[in-house]
């Protein structure tokens, strides 16, 4: 390991004489600080994406995981009557932590988004809701219900799990695409790259010629072009790590009533993962320009 490191750094420490093979400015250049800085922009807005929603998912999940809600649909004079029994079942139900019936002005709250603020909760016919918390063991939803179904008729249980499933999968699955994208920015980069390596290959064939006449070996010539190649990557890289974070922080602060779309970006020491691009888009340009180069240079007579 030690050894590899060395030669990475005697590499990158280049020949002046070397660096003359590789032109410094025109269009390969340009190709590969462009492409460098754009995809390492795109990998912040992905990796802040990954993050954002296994945020979310483990949210989800938590939140969802221990909630319960009883239902209780009766006539308005049985209301106060059932959910007493609802009460007395759950209490004495193993697994359930606590249990109480929602007021009118917490039952106003959940319907206001759909209905204002001045929804009359007393004068419709709405069910009554009780939340439960289940404790760290949980408890048997399959025997409560059946416990519920003989001593309150009125009343349905949902313990949230057709709920809790499909939107932690979603965001799992949304997680999985954000890195799914990083591995193919990666791709994309490093076939620009290999693009640009190979024409500037082409484009000094002539000098390389002439290298080879006076006992230039083909590894001299090929350090020469990785070693310019994967600097620019680390520059074009540096710029768009910067930028990319320049802009996450511009975005809204989360908020609870903007949801998921107010917290795409990093919080604590997710801020550190940006760091990791620049030097992950210098080792595919590097490895992507040896490849190129050492294929360029034995197709050359």
């Amino acid at each position: 390991m030690i050894g590899a490191l060395s030669r990475f750094a005697t590499l990158m420490a280049g020949d002046a004489q070397a660096d003359r093979v590789v032109p410094p400015t025109g269009f390969t250049a340009h190709l590969t600080l462009f492409s460098a800085a754009v995809m390492t922009f795109l990998a912040v807005f992905a990796l802040a994406l990954s993050l954002a929603t296994g945020r979310l998912a483990e949210r989800w999940s938590s939140e969802l995981a221990r909630s319960s809600t009883l239902r209780i649909s009766a006539p308005v004079e049985q209301i106060a009557e059932q959910t007493q029994a609802a009460l007395r079942v759950l209490n004495t139900t193993e697994g359930v932590a606590s249990a109480r019936a929602l007021t009118a002005e917490e039952q106003r709250a959940l319907l206001a988004p759909w209905f204002g603020p001045d929804v009359p909760v007393e004068d419709l016919p709405i069910p009554q809701l009780i939340e439960i918390i289940e404790d760290a063991k949980g408890y048997d939803a399959a025997g409560l219900r059946l416990r519920l179904q003989a001593e309150v008729p009125g009343a349905v249980l949902d313990d949230h799990t057709r709920w809790r499933r499909p939107l932690v999968r979603a965001a799992s699955r949304l997680r999985m695409l954000g890195l799914v994208s990083i591995l193919m920015i990666g791709a994309a980069m490093a076939a620009m790259i290999t693009l640009a390596a190979q024409a500037a290959l082409a484009a000094n064939a002539q000098v390389i010629a002439v290298l080879r006449l006076v006992g230039a070996r083909d590894i001299y010539i090929s350090n020469a072009f990785v070693r310019r190649f994967t600097l620019r990557a680390l520059a074009g890289a540096g710029a768009g790590m910067v930028l990319g974070a320049l802009a996450i922080l511009l975005l809204p602060a989360a908020q609870d009533e903007g949801g998921f779309l107010t917290g795409l970006g990093f919080q604590g020491w997710h801020w550190l993962w940006p760091l990791v691009l620049p030097p992950a888009a210098g080792a595919v340009a590097f490895v992507a320009t040896r490849n190129a180069a050492q294929r360029s240079l034995r197709s050359m007579p």
